[in-house]
């Protein structure tokens, strides 16, 4: 899978589980990881505040298929793709690779879809937007830079 972007590190004690694997809602916080990662990668505040409102992505559907467990210490990376952009939504896929003696294994494989708000500072309610141009501009820029097959 070519990526848009992605995190590396090794995983923590406090990530694993009685079981000494790395638990299962742990996989969604590293694929966050990786998101941050994009919206730095672009120059996007991941939440951006201001007198007309705020604008952020709360998701509306998050899955993940867990394929082989991660332990203590494991070195793995999360490979963010840009796999759909619609008006209001963007979807991202994930692979978690750990990497081993001789290859890289894929361990797990995640899909986030998030909508773009702005949320009123009166009364924090959230209404749907269409991605801003500019950041849409940014997002498509990295997105179209290469072909990206699954």
């Amino acid at each position: 899978m070519t990526h848009h972007a992605s995190i590396r590190r090794r995983v923590h004690f406090v990530e694993t589980d009685a079981a000494g694997i790395v638990h299962y809602s742990n996989f969604f916080r590293f694929m966050e990881e990786a998101e941050i990662a994009f919206w730095k990668s672009i120059k996007v505040p991941v939440h951006q505040g201001g007198d007309c409102g705020t604008l952020a992505w709360p998701r509306v559907e998050a899955s993940c298929q867990y394929l082989h467990p991660l332990a203590f210490d494991d070195e793995f990376e999360v490979r963010l793709r840009v796999a759909e952009r619609a008006a209001k939504t963007l979807t991202f896929t994930f692979h978690i690779v750990k990497y081993g003696d001789a290859d890289e294994r894929i361990v797990a494989r995640g899909r986030i879809v998030c909508v773009c708000v702005s949320i009123d500072p009166q009364n924090n309610e959230m209404k749907s937007i269409p991605i801003p141009p500019e950041i849409e501009a940014r997002i498509a820029a990295v997105a179209n830079s290469q072909e990206s097959p699954e």
